[in-house]
């Protein structure tokens, strides 16, 4: 939690844990429909959605829900010129309360979305993370859910070193070998 607001993250990964390929790309690998389908509902019931420069959630109502953007590029929370109902963020600038605060006011928790920096950032406020696995995709060399990730610690090692317990795994689109995990803080 930050503050009263529940924090929520949201990610889809690879056999090995990985978001994204070694240029910050999501292949298609890990893309799915019914992962989709989880997303965009949970999306629709966040406050606000926090995210690092290069992700974004796409759909249809993307562009009408409010978000942070992370990026070093900015002092404090200034307007976002590429998205409407979006505000830039530099962590190192602005605590993230100043930053809700410059969201205005919102219903619903604080949903997180990536990139790796973004998902880190936030491991000490999580009250749940969605962990979504394609458990068929590989992406060699890629970009880790959380900076920790290593061959020595797995994506849920990381989440149970932070204090988070996992709910059981559920089968979201099985011949596709899509698993859904929700990690919740006890």
């Amino acid at each position: 939690m930050i503050g009263t607001r529940r924090v929520e993250g949201y990610a889809i990964i690879s056999a090995e844990g990985m978001i994204a390929d070694a240029a910050g790309v999501m292949p298609d690998a890990i893309r799915n429909n019914a992962d989709q389908k989880f997303l965009q509902a949970e999306l629709d019931r966040a406050g606000v959605i926090v995210q690092g420069r290069h992700s974004h959630e796409g759909g249809p109502r993307a562009d009408r829900r409010r978000r942070l953007t992370l990026t070093h590029a900015v002092t404090g929370t200034p307007p976002d010129p590429s998205h409407p109902n979006a505000l830039l963020w530099n962590p190192a600038a602005a605590p993230i309360e100043q930053a809700l605060a410059a969201i205005g006011t919102f219903d619903g928790p604080i949903a997180v979305i990536g990139g790796t920096d973004v998902f880190g950032l936030f491991l000490p406020f999580y009250d749940a993370f969605h962990l979504t696995r394609a458990a068929h995709a590989k992406i060699p060399g890629g970009r880790p859910v959380f900076p920790q990730v290593s061959a020595e610690m797995t994506p849920e090692q990381v989440l149970a070193s932070h204090g988070l317990r996992p709910t059981p795994r559920r089968e979201i689109d099985a011949s596709a070998g899509i698993t859904l995990t929700t990690w919740e803080r006890p």
